[in-house]
């Protein structure tokens, strides 16, 4: 960590002396940085921003006006001691974005990754995990302990139970109540959320080849398609499909799905 070096645009704000700040960082007017916080190198920091204790954010990170990083958990259990909020580099929080640091009775870290885009009133409560490169759109709200994996992205107003598993590489339509685990490079919409194909786009834009996803639409077929139980799925799949890197992904997902799985295709 370089020598603290802020860029002042005013005067009116409340830097806590012993803040860890990087170089080349932009603190705008009416911020609040409490003493526990860490900035790395090149951040740019809106006005009228509350960083509270427990912030760990690195390099190259946007913070649009009105944001509340790192605040407490909104629950009624009171934990005094040290938890965290970990915002990896290059990852931009727009206007009014609520992030809390974790539980400390829950392991005590809420983590944000590198290069995600959190649009606008986006809230992420404590111990959640979102990985690298997801896009949560205007409104999306995750409740406690979900995890949501890398090149995600969250159509705007979604909401997410607690104790929710999102896969790597997912689509979640606009509106969704997301109530169940959502396995890899899948697309889900509809009410009860339901299967609605692979994410295709984000697969190609990935450089997912032809033949992986037409294998990955096959192992979905038959577990959302053809109406099969899951056990009978897994036991079609390993039966009668090969076996690959995207398989195996897939079934390890579902067999953990400790709060099942979102619904299967079902024609309307």
């Amino acid at each position: 960590m370089n020598t603290p070096s802020p860029l002042i645009s005013s005067a009116l704000k409340d830097v806590h002396p012993k803040a860890k700040i990087g170089s080349n960082v932009h603190i705008g007017s009416f911020t609040v940085i409490e003493e526990d916080v860490v900035i790395g190198d090149n951040c740019r920091i809106g006005s009228n921003v509350h960083i509270f204790n427990g912030a760990r954010i690195g390099d190259g990170v946007q913070i649009f006006p009105f944001a509340s990083i790192s605040a407490t958990p909104q629950s009624l259990r009171r934990d005094e001691e040290k938890a965290i909020l970990e915002i990896g580099n290059g990852t931009i929080i727009r206007e009014a974005c609520t992030l809390n640091r974790g539980n400390p009775s829950f392991g005590g870290t809420t983590s944000i990754g590198q290069e995600c885009l959190l649009m606008a009133y986006v809230h992420v409560a404590h111990d959640c995990h979102v990985g690298n490169n997801c896009v949560l759109a205007n409104n999306v709200t995750l409740a406690g302990h979900i995890e949501v994996g890398k090149y995600a992205t969250l159509g705007g107003l979604v909401a997410v139970h607690q104790f929710v598993r999102l896969g790597e590489q997912v689509m979640i339509g606009g509106g969704s109540l997301v109530r169940k685990d959502v396995p890899p490079f899948v697309t889900a919409a509809r009410e009860p959320l339901s299967y609605a194909g692979i994410n295709s786009i984000g697969l190609r834009r990935r450089g997912f080849s032809i033949e992986d996803m037409h294998h990955i639409e096959d192992l979905y077929r038959i577990l959302f398609v053809k109406g099969y139980s899951i056990r009978k799925a897994i036991d079609v799949i390993e039966n009668e499909l090969p076996q690959t890197r995207y398989s195996e992904q897939i079934l390890n997902f579902v067999r953990n799905a400790k709060r099942g799985l979102m619904k299967g295709f079902k024609e309307r």
